[in-house]
């Protein structure tokens, strides 16, 4: 049935590749300075859709094309102007022989300082780097914490200098917080310096999700998917890597009350220090200060974003949807 389905996605996505594609959503501005960052005519333009639920979009700067993961189809597409959509990695997360859980495959995507693909694998539990180009396996970043398995790892984000940080929130194990397959007490977050083991940095969050750095790379921001304390975090990095100083940047859990769909979870920075959050109704523009400029409302619940083309475009995962948005500002990384 799911290869049928992905034909059928194929087949209606290549005889579209050069239409113009359709728009979901609306702008709705906070403040004036909401459109210092995109026109006030700018439209979310829907890609590809059919997925069960998208997430984890990552630019491929070598090559001019996004990545994104299907988690509950254990897949990673590949969508490019010009060409659609094809399958990149299947499977992408979970790699047993016997069903393992409603959401078994990749999530979180990011490419490394090396140029190489970093998935956070729910099915395997563990984070891994590859070379995009194909050939030479997989290798393991993190796989366990004191020698006990991780939850199931979700989104993560590298330093210039290397260092790694990850979310482990209990979504892609069977039964979730409930499974009796946890080795782990807590849902953390964790930090992994060049040639190092897994380090818990963060173990007090109820659902830690997304995470993205500032420009100057002194702050960690952190979103947390629980809808009593839907939260946007963030916390001082030191030195030595460790995290102090939480704060909450805002907090949307009023919004979640009112029946908006979606919760924070994946979220990136503009070069100027803006937080841009997936969050209830779709997509939240912060100051560096935690002041609301901004709803991108997608009307689905949106679960991850990242900058793309020459920085200035957001490729967006909204549930079945993949989509992009031209804004007037430039991400972190470009």
């Amino acid at each position: 049935m799911n290869s049928i389905k992905v034909f059928l996605l194929m087949i209606s996505l290549s005889g579209n590749l050069f239409a113009q594609h359709k728009t979901i959503g609306k702008l709705i501005p906070e403040s004036d300075e909401f459109y210092d960052l995109i026109d006030k005519n700018a439209k979310v333009e829907v890609l590809a859709e059919g997925f069960n639920w998208s997430e984890g979009p990552v630019w491929v700067k070598n090559g001019g094309y996004v990545l994104f993961s299907d988690v509950p189809e254990n897949t990673i597409y590949r969508w490019k102007e010009g060409e659609g959509l094809s399958i990149f990695l299947k499977p992408s997360g979970y790699t047993g022989i016997h069903p393992y859980s409603l959401e078994p495959g990749s999530n979180g995507l990011i490419v490394n300082n090396d140029g190489e693909l970093v998935a956070c694998e729910h099915g395997d539990r563990r984070v891994t780097r590859m070379p995009i180009s194909g050939g030479g396996g997989k290798f393991p970043i993190a796989d366990n914490w004191k020698s006990k398995r991780f939850n199931s790892p979700n989104d993560i984000v590298q330093t210039s200098g290397g260092t790694y940080y990850f979310t482990d929130p209990p979504y892609g194990l069977p039964d979730r917080e409930n499974a009796k397959t946890r080795e782990i007490d807590h849902f953390g977050v964790y930090m992994v310096k060049p040639g190092s083991e897994a380090e818990l940095v963060i173990k007090d969050l109820t659902r830690p999700n997304g995470v993205a750095l500032s420009p100057d790379e002194k702050t960690l921001y952190v979103a947390q998917s629980d809808p009593e304390k839907a939260y946007v975090l963030s916390y001082s990095i030191n030195e030595n890597g460790t995290l102090t100083d939480q704060k909450i940047l805002f907090d949307a859990t009023s919004m979640v009350k009112a029946g908006l769909a979606g919760l924070p979870d994946g979220l990136k920075t503009d070069v100027n220090g803006n937080i841009f959050t997936t969050g209830p109704g779709g997509i939240l523009v912060l100051t560096p200060e935690g002041r609301l400029l901004g709803r991108i409302e997608t009307g689905e619940a949106t679960a991850n974003l990242n900058w793309g083309d020459d920085g200035s475009t957001l490729y967006i995962t909204a549930d079945m949807y993949l989509c992009r948005l031209m804004t007037k500002t430039t991400g972190k990384g470009f």
